[in-house]
């Protein structure tokens, strides 16, 4: 949804620069500046540092949640012995851009869920201080990851949850786009 989403807004006119993980997709408008990452720590990183120059931030990504405490440069060796794997939690970066939102700004996020679907929604589109929230579900056939087509619900700060058919990535993008549209209006 990421590179369909600034494929979207370039052509809506907007100076768009994506922060890109590891995929094997490309915007198709050369007008997208993308800055390549790898990390949740990078990608954090980057975030934050170009926030406050943004009008809008759109956080189409599925960033870790966790990352391993110790990374080791070479192989592990298997042994006898179990291996015990610790985990830290990463930044989350839409809680931490919406603490520094300021009103002229607009946050949007994504919520993938797998149960009470709507509820946490729109508990996460509060507690992180987003504009709006975008539903997918991993349940829906067809929708999120691995396809060209989603499923969405798109929820805003007046309570309006607009409801969407499956359809392409580039055109929930455009909804996506249009509600943000108009709620700037």
């Amino acid at each position: 949804m990421g590179v369909e989403l600034a494929d979207a807004a370039a052509g809506y006119g907007a100076d768009v620069d994506l922060v890109l993980g590891p995929v094997n997709v490309r915007p198709q408008n050369n007008s997208v500046k993308i800055i390549n990452i790898i990390t949740a720590e990078a990608m954090a990183a980057e975030c934050i540092s170009r926030f406050q120059a943004c009008d809008i931030a759109i956080l189409a990504a599925a960033v870790a949640d966790f990352t391993p405490v110790e990374v080791h440069g070479e192989k592990i060796k298997k042994n006898e012995t179990e291996l015990l794997l610790r985990l830290k939690p990463t930044t989350d970066i839409a809680e931490t851009l919406g603490k520094t939102k300021s009103s002229s700004q607009v946050l949007v996020g994504f919520a993938m869920e797998t149960d009470n679907e709507l509820n946490n929604a729109i508990a996460k589109l509060y507690r992180k201080n987003l504009d709006i929230i975008i539903l997918n579900s991993l349940k829906e056939k067809g929708a999120g990851f691995g396809y060209d087509t989603n499923k969405i619900t798109i929820i805003d700060r007046n309570n309006n949850i607009d409801k969407f058919e499956l359809k392409s990535k580039e055109e929930a993008a455009k909804d996506i786009l249009d509600k943000i549209v108009s709620l700037i209006q």
